[in-house]
């Protein structure tokens, strides 16, 4: 029993500075990335407001206001908000060690606390986004009220995790190649037509829609929509799939991620 209780002790400890750690570079990021004077920081949540209600705006302006019966302003923001997300996860992970080498001198940090508290930072400033523009269409009668919050917030905690994964993902094929970086922007351009952001599977013909499943983002922003209009939308995702897929994923990123630092090349 005593070597247990010193073993949770042992482990508590070590996650407290992993934790204090995150912590510090997450603090760290929004003073380099914005700077300390001002409200320079809020622009973590301004940068996605400008894109979603940009996107949201244009494509209420130019498509029909219902599609298949449901709103184009709410399936716009239902998609591209997570869409946002990953894409700037991925890319603020790109080179993200190099960017962040000194700090790897110091024996508490590692690259997986950097790529935790890019992720944190982008992750939580897309949501506030997405909620103030989400807000903001309801407000202005352009969105309704959703339907089922769990499924919202279980659809939006799957694509963190998504992001997270390909985020470690992206972090170390980086540093393992400059090719990656060249194309990681164009990659995520290509990828549009398989998130599922501007389209819902069940509009595909029936022999298509496995194709768009096959894409963990597809499925999320599924679970996002059903929440939002209930039983008014004909939602299709396969959560047994999407769970092993992330998973997986996320055992990829941890796993090149262990063993990234052969890879660097780290002065200071």
């Amino acid at each position: 029993m005593k070597w247990q209780s010193q073993m949770s002790e042992s482990l508590f400890y070590h996650f407290k500075i992993q934790y204090k750690v995150i912590h510090a570079l997450i603090l760290r990021e929004i003073h380099t990335r914005y700077g300390r004077d001002n409200l320079g920081f809020l622009w973590l949540v301004g940068e996605p407001i400008l894109f979603c209600s940009g996107v949201a705006i244009v494509w209420t302006a130019i498509r029909p206001a219902r599609e298949h019966g449901l709103a184009m302003t709410a399936i716009v923001v239902t998609g591209y908000v997570p869409l946002t997300m990953w894409r700037h996860c991925l890319a603020r992970a790109i080179k993200a060690y190099e960017a962040n080498g000194s700090l790897l001198f110091h024996r508490q940090v590692t690259p997986f606390d950097i790529i935790t508290a890019r992720t944190f930072l982008e992750i939580i400033g897309t949501i506030m986004a997405g909620l103030f523009v989400a807000l903001a269409a309801i407000m202005l009668g352009f969105m309704k009220t959703p339907q089922n919050y769990g499924l919202i917030l279980l659809g939006l905690t799957y694509q963190c995790f998504f992001c997270f994964a390909t985020a470690l993902i992206g972090a170390a094929l980086s540093e393992m190649s400059d090719f990656i970086e060249k194309i990681v922007s164009i990659f995520s351009y290509l990828s549009l037509p398989f998130s599922g952001a501007f389209i819902m599977v069940a509009w595909l013909p029936l022999r298509y829609q496995w194709i768009l499943l096959l894409s963990p983002m597809a499925n999320n922003i599924e679970m996002v929509r059903g929440g939002q209009f209930g039983i008014s939308a004909s939602v299709r995702y396969d959560l047994f799939y999407n769970t092993w897929m992330t998973v997986l994923l996320l055992i990829i990123g941890i796993l090149l991620t262990t063993n990234i630092r052969k890879h660097l090349e780290i002065t200071g």
